[in-house]
């Protein structure tokens, strides 16, 4: 027999946001396993999971109530004992078909009288005094009622009601609570089935129409615009939403509107590359008849004609340069350095002799590099890093008409731990506020007339192949680029 010291009772979607496998795919096959059936599904599932808490003390409310009404109509008949001290036998034999008990007795305190009885109670599995009811022992006791297996009886001891002082002790049938506890469970499950569908189809539904549909119109802008992303005409269309997906819109719309004027421009930079390398062709071929007049008039005794001989050819020389470096920017890439311990001084030195600024008339260069200063990096591309700065440098200051002014061209560098610091400045007017920005990119000349802007453009480059940097320092008069060239990493 089980006894508790308190009672044990008181009480998915046709537009799913999934991008197709295969661009130009079929949206409808994802109806039941996209974002809306799956949303649907947990909706569902959330609603049942709240009406099991809703349950749970449901239950055993259902159970001391369903006690408490039986103990009621026993103590009606108690008072009708208290006062004629006897009870017909119709009104015993009604009393328990009414209350389906199998006894009903009056506890007194010190006597207990006998108010109806069918038979003799079987086994008593359980006994719950009502007085003493909490929520822990009523839920509990609940979910053991609906558990049971057997033919047993429970003993229910309480006041009932309808305001009686007597005491009343009731033996009932467990399987009559149990049936009732079943059925009322059956009618609560019923009832939570129809709320979470009626529940999951307005939520689906009003997703459906405010972020489904939505976001399939997003999905197929971006595979309308991914089947030809240079036409701009193709871009989203941008909504009256004011929320987060007509932010995202917003957004779409710039990006794709971004792209599109980027490969616009690619295609235009390819379509100029290839224009570029066929007049490079028939410039080189131009420029070998020009050399062969040059080298006539060479003979000729004309002062003016030796005098600009010498101009023309250098112009035209410049031309192929231009050229030259339009084509080598226009290579798919560098390739990698190959890195070698150098004398940094004597690659400036280097420098300084093409340029022909060891004697030249107006621009002073000033070698300021310590002879142990050495860098780790590729002979060419360091060569090639320094020849440009130093070259746009001598351009900006040949531009200077004043006399007066002072022109010069100074390299310093020094090694902190395995960085190797250069500067190469000069006494030029300096970079325009307005292209500091765009200074590294491709195509955006500095101060100097008719440059292509592609020298700043590829330092940066081989710098970066080589781990280091480049940046433009205010702090000094003039134009200042400061590199830094880090030693390579040591092999595993």
């Amino acid at each position: 027999m089980k006894h508790e010291g308190a009672p044990r009772g008181a009480a998915v979607s046709q537009e799913a946001a999934a991008v197709p496998a295969e661009p130009g795919g079929s949206f409808g096959r994802y109806r039941f396993g996209g974002l809306s059936g799956k949303l649907l599904l947990a909706t569902v599932l959330f609603v049942m999971l709240a009406e099991v808490f809703i349950y749970v003390p449901s239950i055993a409310n259902f159970r001391n109530t369903w006690l408490m009404d039986r103990l009621t109509t026993a103590g009606v008949a108690a008072s009708v004992l208290a006062e004629t001290n006897t009870i017909a036998p119709r009104l015993q034999e009604e009393l328990l078909r009414t209350t389906g008990a199998l006894a009903i007795a009056l506890d007194q305190g010190t006597q207990r009288s006998l108010i109806a009885m069918s038979g003799v109670p079987g086994e008593v599995d359980f006994v719950f005094d009502m007085a003493s009811v909490n929520p822990l022992s009523s839920i509990l006791s609940s979910f053991e009622i609906l558990t049971y297996r057997g033919e047993g009886a429970m003993r229910v001891i309480g006041t009932g009601q309808m305001g009686h002082t007597e005491r009343v002790d009731v033996v009932l049938p467990v399987a009559l609570l149990q049936q009732e506890m079943l059925a009322f469970s059956g009618r609560i499950l019923a009832l939570s089935l129809v709320i979470s569908i009626i529940t999951a189809s307005l939520v689906y539904i009003t997703l459906r129409a405010l972020f489904i549909r939505p976001l399939r119109r997003l999905t197929r802008s971006m595979e309308h615009f991914a089947d030809s992303p240079e036409d701009a005409s193709r871009i989203l269309a941008i909504s009256s939403r004011r929320d987060e997906l007509g932010d995202a819109e917003i957004r779409l719309a710039a990006m794709e509107e971004a792209l599109s004027r980027a490969l616009h421009q690619k295609q235009r930079l390819a379509d100029l590359g290839l224009a570029v390398s066929k007049i490079n062709h028939d410039l080189r071929n131009l420029l070998a008849s020009a050399q062969l007049f040059l080298e006539r008039l060479e003979h000729v005794p004309d002062p003016t004609v030796s005098r600009l001989a010498p101009k023309i050819l250098a112009t035209l020389d410049r031309a192929v340069g231009y050229t030259q470096a339009v084509m080598a920017y226009g290579k798919a890439q560098e390739r990698a350095p190959q890195r070698r311990l150098l004398a940094l001084r004597r690659v400036a030195d280097d420098v300084a002799d093409v340029l022909g600024l060891a004697d030249h008339d107006s621009v002073t260069f000033d070698n300021k590099i310590p002879e142990d200063v050495e860098i780790d990096a590729d002979p060419e591309q360091i060569f090639r890093v320094l020849l440009n700065l130093v070259r746009n440098s001598l351009q900006a200051l040949e531009a200077e008409t004043d006399d007066t002014l002072v022109r010069r061209i100074t390299l310093e560098a020094e090694r902190e731990g395995s960085v190797v610091h250069v500067r190469v400045t000069d006494t030029g007017p300096g970079i325009p506020e307005n292209i500091r920005k765009a200074l590294f990119k491709a195509f955006h000349s500095g101060s100097k007339t008719g440059g292509i802007g592609l020298g700043l453009a590829i330092v940066a480059e081989l710098l970066k192949a080589h781990g280091g940097s480049i940046r433009l320092d205010d702090s000094r008069p003039g134009t200042c680029f400061c590199l830094e060239v880090p030693d390579r990493t040591a092999g595993p």
